[in-house]
């Protein structure tokens, strides 16, 4: 882990290409079964993909351009030499097949692309879908990224997620079967829930010993249900101090080579009601400092075999 206390992305690139790897954000231009009607029109109640997704908020739809844009600016930003490439905003394996095989196959225009991420919901995957992203495994790094948030089924219907836990868990059975690494999203303080429930999710990611996690602090952004809850006095954001000790200790129950991939947030300012600290702090030293004076580590309290 170097100097880390956990296991991070960035170490991990470093370890098996020697040099950075850059991954790069695109839009597919696919929509969520959460939001056209399949499963509900609302959505989930803190999601708002203008504010997640900054891309959606550029008039460039072309795949390709974005690909093309992102390598330039992270040549010129980071010196990066390669890229993985992330399909993030919505349900990116919302589609029939050919659409989606359309789509992925741009990455073999770029010599300089080394990976493929693909954001989804395990209810938007079957044995075609894994097939096909599998196949990418022969020439790339490929990870599909699965939207959890909690493994508490308490949790996921509060917040309008559409799928229980066990729904996910098969998800992750099914791509287990496959070449392909799977992330899993986590959010520590959604509404009702508290450091036990941090836990128990980071439990039942470890026993699936998923290869990577991102965890996400929850955050109130306009025109989302947690919005109208916020502003009726019903739900207080996590601070700075909590967030950090919880997501610390998630950690502490995480597989020692689970990457964490993530564990901050952002929105535009001009999105974000609350809390402010998401565009202030830095959470990712502040958990490696937090872990540092307790003189813990990644895995400290599960069996790491």
């Amino acid at each position: 882990m170097n100097n880390n206390r956990y296991y991070t992305l960035n170490n991990y690139f470093k370890s098996k290409y020697k040099e950075r790897v850059q991954k790069i954000t695109v839009d597919g231009g696919f929509s969520c079964p959460n939001i056209d009607g399949t499963i509900s029109k609302s959505g989930c109640i803190f999601c708002n993909n203008l504010a997640f997704s900054p891309q959606l908020r550029q008039k460039e739809k072309d795949i390709k351009k974005q690909i093309e844009y992102g390598i330039r600016f992270a040549e010129k930003r980071y010196n990066a030499k390669k890229y993985m490439v992330y399909f993030q905003p919505y349900t990116n394996t919302y589609g029939k097949l050919a659409e989606l095989k359309s789509k992925y196959d741009i990455i073999k225009e770029f010599k300089n692309v080394v990976g493929l991420a693909i954001g989804t919901r395990p209810d938007c995957v079957d044995e075609e879908k894994l097939n096909l992203l599998d196949s990418y495994t022969d020439q790339y790094e490929a990870w599909i990224e699965y939207g959890l948030q909690s493994a508490r089924d308490k949790t996921l219907k509060l917040i309008n997620r559409g799928h229980d836990y066990e729904r996910f868990r098969q998800a992750v059975l099914d791509t287990k079967k496959k070449r392909l690494k799977i992330c899993v999203h986590v959010i520590i303080g959604l509404p009702k829930e508290n450091l036990k429930d941090y836990i128990y999710t980071a439990k039942k990611l470890a026993e699936l010993k998923v290869d990577g996690v991102k965890i996400h602090p929850a955050h109130v952004v306009k025109d989302t249900t947690l919005e109208v809850i916020y502003k009726k006095g019903k739900y207080n954001p996590i601070s700075f101090n909590d967030y950090v000790q919880s997501a610390a200790t998630m950690i502490e129950y995480l597989h020692s080579d689970c990457i964490i991939q993530r564990v901050g947030a952002s929105a535009p300012d001009d999105m974000l009601l609350a809390p402010d600290w998401i565009n202030e702090k830095d959470a990712k030293m502040a958990i490696n400092n937090y872990l540092e004076e307790r003189n813990s580590w990644q895995g400290k309290h599960i069996n790491n075999k």
